[in-house]
């Protein structure tokens, strides 16, 4: 599981946090620190298998386990920019990528968060999510209606928050004109 950096989390996403910590030493007794020394002792190497684990053993729920094991188990130093970040180590992807953030950024208050699998673009709420394609292209996820753009299809849900709506795939940095610069003002509006 990815560490959260806290610079790329909204208010909201604080505030979760937060208070799953909380309700984890209120509800169970133990403080986060005693619960990291608790997950250090799994026998488990991968996630998912430490988060089985965790359950089975001690009776903690994915999303409590999930904050645990990251504390537990930090993932590698944030990295510096998407010429380091393996999931943009695809040149054509990550050249389209900087075109997709470089009109999100522009807009007033935005967070770029980094994410397993794909990264976040959040204002209160996450708005938009850029996904690397093995083909080079990116999918870009946003939280508008499918009928803002014919281009829009269905979301897919493999990229983050419900609020996502539609989805539409860039091919390259021309693609990300003003049509789709457009779109993503909309989706940060509306977030």
């Amino acid at each position: 599981m990815p560490q959260w950096e806290e610079a790329s989390l909204t208010d909201q996403q604080r505030r979760w946090f937060a208070s799953v910590r909380e309700g984890l030493e209120r509800e169970t007794g133990r403080g986060l620190d005693a619960w990291v020394e608790i997950a250090r002792a799994c026998p488990e190497t991968k996630h998912r298998a430490r988060l089985a684990w965790m359950k089975a053993n001690h009776g903690l729920g994915q999303n409590r386990a999930s904050v645990v094991l990251a504390r537990a188990f930090p993932g590698e130093e944030p990295v510096a920019s998407t010429e380091d970040d393996p999931l943009w180590s695809d040149p054509a992807a990550r050249n389209v990528f900087e075109a997709v953030s470089a009109a999100a950024t522009t807009l007033e208050g935005v967070l770029v968060g980094r994410r397993k699998g794909f990264t976040a673009f959040s204002r209160r709420y996450q708005f938009a999510a850029a996904r690397p394609l093995k083909s080079g292209a990116v999918r870009l996820a946003l939280a508008v209606a499918t009928d803002a753009d014919p281009r829009l299809v269905p979301h897919d849900g493999t990229t983050g928050s419900e609020r996502l709506k539609s989805m539409l795939g860039l091919a390259s940095p021309e693609a990300v004109d003003e049509s789709v610069a457009a779109l993503i003002r909309q989706a940060w509006a509306s977030s």
